[in-house]
């Protein structure tokens, strides 16, 4: 039976294209230029840090974050940026007694920006605040150990196959792959997606998705 659900923040809850084309800004390139390059470099395999290279080579993004942070640019998630199905599903979830909790690889303040737009979860956490970035398997444990469950209670919801479906499946989790997202697309062909316990295409199938399981 799975009795907690875990997912992903960036393209599982929160549509990031606010956040490159911000990005796209800053470096002064088009919005839709940069969008266009940043898929082009998911496709090939690349980190997606790379596309700063195609524009500004060797820039120190690093550097280039700590100045937008400081110009009051920095990363911030707003109501504006989830997508229509995210809030209505941690609820249908939580409606079902499921033990919900939203983790991922962001910045420590995406933990109270989340609560600020409204996140009800049992658990919120972020990569930065626990010292831990997918795919590692100790990001997996720390959930297994903040919920107090079997792996095979939990199941983990994610875009990418690299940081959230093999990774959770290997910890023993359900891995539910959503396909949607940059991501999502780049990793569309690829034959790690039958790894994944389940594929949805939006969130709003995922808690019928889990009842089922469960009823399986």
């Amino acid at each position: 039976m799975i009795r907690a659900v875990f997912l992903d923040v960036g393209e599982t809850l929160v549509d990031e294209t606010r956040q490159w084309s911000l990005w796209a800004d800053w470096i002064g390139v088009p919005r839709a230029t940069f969008l266009a390059a940043f898929q082009d470099n998911l496709a090939s395999g690349a980190h997606h840090r790379r596309v700063f290279d195609r524009f500004v080579p060797g820039l120190d993004v690093d550097a280039a974050e700590r100045n937008r942070e400081a110009a009051g640019q920095g990363y911030l998630i707003e109501p504006q940026d989830f997508y229509p199905d995210a809030l209505p599903c941690l609820a249908a979830l939580r409606l079902q007694g499921l033990v919900v909790g939203i983790a991922g690889n962001q910045p420590e303040a995406a933990e109270s920006a989340l609560l600020a737009c409204g996140v009800t979860a049992d658990f919120i956490a972020s990569s930065a605040g626990w010292g831990i970035e997918k795919p590692s398997p100790r990001f997996f444990e720390r959930i297994v150990a903040i919920t107090g469950l079997a792996p095979t209670a939990i199941a983990y919801v994610g875009d990418r196959l690299d940081n959230d479906i093999l990774p959770a499946r290997a910890a023993g989790m359900a891995a539910i792959w959503l396909d949607r997202g940059p991501w999502a697309m780049a990793h569309a062909s690829h034959p790690d997606r039958a790894c994944a316990t389940a594929t949805i295409a939006d969130l709003a199938a995922l808690p019928g998705l889990i009842a089922r399981l469960n009823q399986a």
